[in-house]
């Protein structure tokens, strides 16, 4: 049963629907937040797909967000308890973040997304993570932290940029930019865009069952091959920007863009 916690990362069987055996729905929930992630959340969403890599009879993912959004980044109401110390801030990206992005990126089950709403963020983030990505005409796409003085960490930069194109990832960051669906199936990030809520969804939901009608030991190393293809290496073999990227957790323009986000004002850097 689903628990009614107001942030949570669950996942249901979807084997008592016709047609539907083999698929796990993967449901991002955070009550009143628009879904953004909390710490708890990225834990959990670790726990959920290491969960299903080891469940041999899983043939497809369906994930999607809670209600009108799929997530709209992260609980920026946490940030402050340890995002201005550079350890902390490091053990949230490189522990929390990370752990459930590369626990999603190492799963050989292939992985459908529904995206609704907003997905800005660590909603791309997590979408970046999956095989095929099934839009609503009127969600909506961007990482606009700048406005919250504070890069994309590196290896969460680098999965992005692959997944939506370099010109992409650069727009998103630099100016802030957000994209229309539209917008991001001409640039190759979505698979589909349909145009009413319900249809989406069930589009995800079809694509889903007909992976999961198809050769599951295949898909699984299609996956590990895609995966040996691209990569991803490790944080300390990244190269091409500072020795320490979570050295600026201290910094003024950190604290007043988050600060000025909590105080509901525009930021001053």
């Amino acid at each position: 049963m689903r628990s009614m916690a107001a942030a949570e990362v669950v996942a249901e069987r979807a084997a008592g629907q016709a047609g539907q055996a083999g698929v796990v729905q993967v449901t991002l929930r955070h009550t009143g937040r628009l879904n953004a992630m909390s710490r708890a959340m990225w834990q959990q969403l670790r726990a959920v797909f290491k969960d299903i890599q080891r469940s041999h009879d899983v043939r497809c993912v369906l994930i999607e967000g809670d209600g009108t959004a799929f997530c709209a980044g992260g609980d920026i109401s946490e940030y402050p308890g340890f995002r201005f110390d550079a350890a902390a801030l490091r053990e949230f990206h490189e522990g929390d973040v990370w752990g459930g992005l590369s626990a999603m990126l190492d799963c050989d089950v292939p992985i459908v997304a529904h995206i609704a709403g907003a997905c800005m963020g660590a909603g791309v983030e997590i979408a970046s993570c999956c095989d095929v990505r099934v839009a609503h005409a009127g969600a909506r796409f961007g990482a606009p932290i700048a406005r919250l003085g504070f890069p994309m960490a590196p290896r969460e930069a680098q999965l992005v940029a692959g997944a939506v194109g370099e010109v992409t990832a650069r727009q998103m960051l630099l100016e802030a930019a957000t994209f229309s669906a539209d917008e991001m199936l001409a640039r190759g990030f979505l698979s589909r865009v349909v145009a009413g809520a319900e249809e989406a969804r069930a589009e995800a939901l079809a694509s889903a069952c007909r992976i999961a009608a198809l050769a599951p030991g295949a898909a699984r190393l299609n996956k590990q091959t895609l995966r040996a293809l691209k990569g991803v290496p490790p944080a300390d073999t990244l190269s091409g920007h500072a020795p320490d990227p979570y050295a600026y957790a201290d910094s003024a323009e950190h604290r007043e863009g988050i600060t000025a986000f909590l105080e509901k004002r525009p930021p001053v850097f």
